[in-house]
């Protein structure tokens, strides 16, 4: 076949087949086919022969896809019939291009109007589907920003996360939320706005708290007015655009007109502002002079691993660093990676004016050019080699370099617990996977249950789930709860590795699930060198013998009896260092008080239980502040708003005659009925 030659094909010029060549994925020195299976592989390049025979030599983003249809890898092309033909040629330069190749079944194209469009499409992709052979950015979660809202008359100082749905200026990213919080409390002082929810807003009668403490101007009350107030605002918002030097100007001006009219009280007021504003710029361990705005990235590889470190800096103020730990092949250069990170990491954030590199890449112009098209404005992207600029990005090197290496003592010793703990078990091998349950309720009431889950990189935060105990359930029942939480954890875990058992049942919140798109991604994970598992290894139930005992036969009706099973029953008066191991096949036993093993087990179940009794807390929380309106179909936020306007409290509308409730502002007949009825069982 065609497929199979190794020589150049004809209608494919010198100089395009090299380009291609050197932008296949996992480039590194050439490997030798033949440790692929010689079977699969000479299938797989019959598959990709056939779909590079009809594709058009235009820019596009390819996805290349399993038996069981998960994608294995995505990738954009200048033209895409180029670089898929290189592909059907067998040019794989590392084994794992070898296998990727040896294992695709099935193709999926779509073509962009320029390579920078195919660029922001493939990193979107990645992102979405985790392909297995792509660079991934496992520890991206959303970063935090503050909000000044622009949807009131008095727009409100927030932290915010996630998407970007209200109205407003966002300003960020921040690397932590204590750094948001930081931030915001010196604003508060300094501009005296007002970060209370607008319901809150809308339902004052007094200033609160803050207007005694001079940390709002009390615009709810009318302390000051609306354009007064909207003043503030607007100087806030120069301020963290960049415009500080003009913002302290003017303030500093004010000052000093009153202190020239003997207002020492109002002159002080601005002294304390202008102070508030200095510490926003002078708490940081580094800022610019020259660099207003800017992202720096420096990548670092040891042993394999790569961490790549970002420092935000804005309106010349360093606003945190974030260590990435992304999963990458060995193969892989640090350009390489550094290269995906950077165009996975703008996928849902705005890229600033400037992006510092530590290392030069091949397609910097192309990642330039597609940052701009994102941003809508001129973005640059540069790896300097001397001055201010050269300086921030070696320090961000420097911290890339020491987290890798905190990261990988850690790895080392988690390693170490992990085989402790499977040898306290007897467990042949050290468990990969852990995963410990825990149940949180009172009196039965807003029941939770909680499931943490611990690897060779620590706590796996993103694995975590906690399910809402169904009312079911008999109340106070810890046994039932236990056999509730782990059939729906061991039937969803069947259903999504394709074998035998019963559908999982809704109700499973927090973390993350895998994407219908990905369903096998759900028994094999990517983590590191090798893939993380999602079915565990060793299950943990915080309990005694009556836990362990509903846990067991919920696991055998299941189809993973083969799981070891652990129970935990604290010690006497409760006390640590005495708890009770249960097993199948074993006594109950206890560990040795200074056994490293058992450290490393009280540490899980404390985990566990701070994880349920939070989401219980929190769920009991809503609850506790539950509306009834929310409860009756067709009342929103704004008839529920002009009823509470109206009528000034729940109790009240529950009293009203429908007449009354139909002459509200705002509330129709409809409406009217619909909240009499449901207040008197009409």
């Amino acid at each position: 076949m065609q497929a199979m030659n190794r020589e150049r094909p004809d209608d494919l010029p010198d100089a395009e087949m090299e380009d291609e060549e050197e932008s296949l994925p996992l480039p590194a020195p050439a490997a030798d086919l033949t440790e692929a299976t010689p079977g699969a592989l000479k299938h797989g390049i019959e598959v990709i022969a056939g779909f590079a025979r009809h594709l058009p030599g235009k820019p596009g983003v390819y996805r290349m896809f399993d038996r069981a249809g998960e994608v294995l890898y995505v990738g954009k092309a200048k033209n895409l019939k180029n670089r898929v033909t290189a592909y059907a040629r067998g040019m794989a330069h590392t084994n794992a291009v070898a296998r990727m190749i040896a294992e695709t079944a099935n193709m999926e194209f779509v073509t962009t109007g320029t390579e920078a469009e195919a660029l922001l499409l493939e990193s979107n992709l990645i992102k979405q589907l985790r392909p297995r052979y792509n660079v991934l950015l496992r520890d991206d979660k959303s970063f935090p920003y503050i909000l000044l809202s622009g949807d009131h008359e008095a727009p409100q100082i927030a932290k915010h996360r996630g998407s970007r749905q209200r109205k407003g200026d966002y300003f960020g990213p921040f690397a932590s939320v204590w750094a948001v919080t930081r931030t915001i409390d010196a604003l508060q002082k300094a501009f005296l706005l007002r970060s209370c929810t607008d319901s809150f807003y809308e339902n004052r009668t007094r200033p609160c708290l803050l207007f005694q403490i001079k940390r709002c101007s009390g615009p709810c009350t009318g302390e000051i007015s609306i354009p007064d107030y909207q003043g503030l605002a607007s100087q806030a918002r120069d301020f963290l655009s960049g415009r500080s030097s003009t913002v302290k100007q003017t303030l500093s001006a004010r000052m000093q007109e009153a202190a020239e009219e003997l207002e020492f009280e109002k002159a002080a007021r601005y002294r304390d502002r202008l102070a508030a504003l200095s510490a926003v710029q002078a708490g940081q361990d580094i800022n610019t002079q020259d660099v207003e705005e800017a992202d720096v990235f420096a990548i670092d590889e040891q042993a394999g691993q790569f961490c790549v470190e970002i420092f935000f800096f804005r309106n010349h103020q360093n606003w945190g660093n974030r260590a990435l730990f992304p999963r990458a092949d060995k193969s892989l250069t640090p350009a390489e990676v550094l290269a995906s990170v950077v165009s996975q990491f703008y996928d849902d954030k705005p890229p600033p004016r400037l992006v510092l590199l530590s290392h030069p890449l091949e397609e910097i112009e192309l990642i330039a050019q597609a940052l701009s098209t994102r941003a809508g404005r001129k973005v640059e992207v540069a790896a300097p080699k001397r001055g201010e600029k050269y300086d921030l990005v070696a320090h961000a090197q420097k911290n890339a370099r020491e987290a890798l290496s905190r990261k990988l003592a850690d790895n080392a010793g988690q390693q170490s617990l992990l085989a402790a703990l499977g040898a306290a078990f007897g467990m042949e091998r050290p468990p990969r996977r852990v995963e410990v349950y825990d149940n949180s309720h009172i009196m039965g009431t807003n029941a939770v249950g909680g499931m943490i889950v611990a690897g060779k990189d620590g706590f796996m935060k993103s694995h975590y789930r906690t399910f809402n105990i169904s009312t079911d359930t008999i109340a106070g029942d810890d046994f039932g709860m236990m056999r509730e939480v782990l059939q729906r954890r061991f039937a969803r875990l069947a259903k999504e590795s394709g074998g035998a058992g019963p559908a999982a049942e809704e109700g499973d919140v927090g973390g993350s699930s895998p994407s219908p798109a990905t369903n096998s991604s759900a028994v094999l994970e990517p983590e590191g060198d090798a893939v993380f598992p999602s079915r565990p290894d060793l299950v943990i139930v915080d309990g005694g013998k009556g836990q362990f005992e509903a846990a067991r036969k919920i696991m055998a009706e299941l189809g993973a009896a083969d799981i070891p099973l652990v129970a935990i029953a604290k010690g006497a008066d409760r006390n640590a260092m005495r708890e009770t191991f249960f097993m199948v096949g074993r006594e109950p036993f206890k560990l040795p008080p200074r056994d490293p093993a058992l450290y490393f087990i009280q540490r899980l179940r404390d985990e566990a239980h701070r994880f349920a009794i939070g989401t219980h807390r929190a769920k009991r929380k809503r609850d506790t502040m539950k509306n009834p309106l929310d409860e009756i179909p067709g009342i929103g936020p704004s008839r529920k708003r002009a009823l509470l306007l109206h009528f000034g409290t729940v109790k009240a509308i529950q009293r009203a005659k429908l007449d009354d409730l139909m002459r509200t502002p705002g509330v129709n007949a409809a409406t009217a009925k619909a909240v009499h009825e449901f207040f008197h069982d009409a």
